[in-house]
């Protein structure tokens, strides 16, 4: 049996101001779990100490210090020796309390251990582990003691957060946030991976390779690699009534957090007590190994839904890409998509390959028009009159099959909120329990009306749509609906809380590839985005495209992938759901390489990245929930490569039957996207899986146990 664990700060304290973590994770401790307490004349106690601080993750390789030596609140830290975070400023402005900052020093600190096994319900693995040093500093001014804030840090083997615990400050505990000077200093020649936030398309950006020092105005995840070769990722956990984060290089390798302001120019409203979002940071000596962390769902509360048996992951079919490739549209007229006649041939489909749900969109009144201007002219309970919603929900439910909703707003959030109660109790009723929600507006267009019935306009990621976005999540709940966002707020590991948040957008998807130049995803892409827009959690992507050059080989618009790749991303690209997004005559006439999409699963027991460098290549291995199969896949840049790819996650003494979809020998995303080898071979635990990726290639393996043969036969 493990020793409880005692830990205390290189302060003096007694062994009751710490904490102790039995094996079982049972917890006992002086420090606060919850924000401080309600009262500006009366902080709560903590035990006193002044200068530097410091706290180490539990294998001791990542260390966090703060300190106020230099006059003002700072933070720094280091991994493996090297200084991977200079020192930089951290605290708050306000509009009504003032500036903390300048002068505040350390009054006191805490610290504590925690150490707690969990699961998932649905996920990229299921059994967890929430294990991280905890460190409590208060800043205090030393003119007065009831101006003060609490800065509380965790670290993790894998990486590490902290966020501000502020006190009421005012008689009434009004507050406005004006101005949040958390900075992350870095090397300016540090590489980085990124996109550009504040503008009109939200996340929907080609990720840019280049010198920190380059960076304007940066979304999170964003993601560098230094001097050394370690890997870091910057992101934010536990989103909540608050702003998020946009990072502003002020200077050369420093950048600051910009919090998304409201309409009226205020960053963050709160009443009493409050808590901001983690500010977090996940390390790793090599690429591969920062796709492993767990840290951003490990910064976010439990599951506080209860029994979620009711969220389903799943693989769906949908009326969508023949909308995107102009063969359908979304208004209704002769060539209406959400007919149906269409709907039912869709749900064939499903029920006759193991699909589990329907998606269709263009079904509810609204689509005719200009409806990315005209969002108050949706209606989420009346359909056309060529969807006939009830008898379609009947047929689906005879088949086996589940309709999925879909509610796009056009960002006119008053509208969708209005109706919102009775969209999904009529879901409900329907047995439609998952809502693909939309908010296709410009950056800065989110429509409300204010308590005044004025109109006010608002960012994707401001404190107004954290709000919304989550309140859309709760509703959904009591009606037994899960949620997929698109043009959502970024993930920010709010999954655990709310599993029924199944998964969201959130970054360029397969769509762009139909639209033509300039908007074609580059085969880079899908090898940057695991390291960028996956750090923070599952994305819709919708992979699955077979008619590669639907608009001919010689077109702008076409897909910059061979076949196999597009196998290859529904391992890669992780989402609990997972659409085959094709039309289904495209899958029929291929049905060799349909084979894999019919059986690959989309809830994992584990999930481990084997191999890749960011924008080059990724590998990916995952075993089944409650099985033993494993599915393996691999993606490549514009650069052919071969891999061989390690085994030791299988189990020992077992023999397994590996079938390979593959690139051939002559493919090639430009000149022969459709040449793929599919073969099967036999693997062991500790052989080489050897794999052929051809210039925007990638490949898909499925092993699974052979009964009767154990290693050495």
């Amino acid at each position: 049996m493990r020793l409880s664990i005692i830990v205390c700060g290189i302060f003096a304290c007694a062994l009751a101001a710490c904490t102790s973590v039995t094996a079982a994770g049972v917890r006992s401790s002086s420090i606060s779990d919850v924000s401080p307490a309600d009262s500006p004349a009366a902080p709560p106690p903590i035990a006193s100490a002044e200068g530097l601080q410091t706290v180490s993750s539990p294998d001791g390789a990542l260390q966090v210090t703060l300190q106020d030596s230099a006059g003002h609140p700072e933070w720094s830290a280091s991994y493996d020796s090297e200084a991977i975070l200079r020192p930089a400023k951290l605290g708050l402005r306000f509009l009504e309390a003032g500036n903390f900052e300048s002068g505040f020093v350390i009054t006191g600190a805490e610290t504590r251990t925690v150490d707690t096994p969990w699961e998932q319900p649905w996920g990229e693995r299921r059994e967890m582990r929430e294990h991280y040093n905890e460190l409590l500093v208060r800043y205090s001014d030393p003119d007065n003691a009831a101006r003060f804030f609490d800065v509380r840090v965790r670290v993790f083997n894998d990486g590490l957060g902290f966020r501000y615990e502020v006190p009421k400050l005012t008689p009434d505990g009004k507050v406005s946030l004006i101005d949040e000077l958390t900075e992350f200093s870095v090397d300016e020649h540090d590489t980085a991976w990124w996109i550009e936030a504040g503008n009109y398309n939200r996340y929907e950006y080609i990720y840019h390779t280049t010198e920190a020092a380059a960076i304007d105005r940066a979304h999170t995840p964003m993601t560098l690699r230094t001097a050394k070769g370690t890997h870091i990722t910057f992101h934010e956990a536990e989103l909540v009534d608050y702003a998020a984060m946009w990072l502003d290089q002020q200077r050369p390798g420093v950048f600051k957090a910009s919090l998304v302001p409201w309409s009226d120019g205020i960053r963050v409203k709160k009443t009493g007590a409050f808590v901001t979002p983690w500010r977090t940071v996940q390390v790793s000596h090599d690429a591969k190994g920062l796709l492993n962390s767990n840290l951003i769902l490990n910064l976010n509360e439990p599951n506080k839904l209860g029994d979620v048996s009711w969220v389903k992951p799943g693989r769906y079919v949908g009326i969508w890409w023949c909308m995107h490739i102009k063969k359908c549209t979304w208004s209704s007229g002769p060539e209406h998509g959400a007919t149906t006649e269409r709907t039912k041939a869709y749900i064939d489909f499903a029920a006759r390959y193991g699909f589990d749900g329907v998606l269709v969109e263009g079904w509810n009144e609204g689509w005719d028009g200009d409806w990315f201007n005209n969002g108050a002219l949706f209606s989420f309970t009346k359909p056309y009159p060529d969807y006939d919603i009830d008898e379609l929900s009947r047929y689906a439910a005879e088949k086996g099959v589940r309709l999925i909703g879909h509610n796009e707003t056009s960002g006119n959030v008053t509208n969708y909120e209005d109706q919102m109660e009775d969209a999904f109790a009529l879901y409900e009723k329907l047995g439609i329990a998952q809502v693909k929600t939309g908010y296709v507006a410009d950056g800065g267009g989110i429509q409300r009306k204010d308590e005044n019935g004025i109109w006010r306009y608002e960012w994707h990621d401001s404190q107004f749509m954290a709000r919304h976005y989550l309140h859309v999540v709760e509703e959904a709940a009591k009606h037994h609906i899960s949620i997929d966002t698109h043009e959502p707020i970024k993930d920010t590991g709010l999954r655990r809380t709310y599993p029924n948040w199944i998964t969201r957008e959130g970054a360029r998807g397969q769509e762009y590839n139909a639209w033509g130049y300039p908007h074609l995803n580059p085969p880079e892409h899908e090898t940057i985005l695991p390291w960028t827009r996956m750090m923070s959690g599952p994305m819709d992507f919708t992979p699955g495209i077979f008619d590669l050059t639907f608009d001919g080989p010689d077109a702008d618009n076409r897909v910059q992938t061979t076949l196999a790749k597009q196998l290859a991303l529904y391992v890669v690209l992780y989402s609990p759901i997972q659409m085959a997004a094709d039309l289904p005559e495209n899958y029929e006439s291929r049905p060799e390489a349909f084979e894999f999409i019919t059986h690959v699963p989309t809830d994992w027991e584990q999930s481990l990245a084997i191999a890749g460098e960011v924008g080059e290549y990724v590998a990916y291995a995952r075993q089944e929930r409650g099985g033993r199969d494993w599915f393996v896949g691999a993606v490549t840049d514009e650069n052919g490569r071969s891999l061989s790819l390690d085994t030791d996650y299988l189990d020992d003494g077992t023999t397994y039957q590996a079938r390979v979809w593959a690139d051939g020998p002559n493919a090639d995303w430009k000149t022969a996207p459709y040449d793929m080898s599919i073969y099967t071979q036999t693997v062991r635990k500790g052989d080489k899986i050897d794999l052929h990726l051809a210039p925007g290639g990638g490949a898909a393996v499925w092993l699974t146990p052979v009964t009767g043969m154990t290693a050495g036969q």
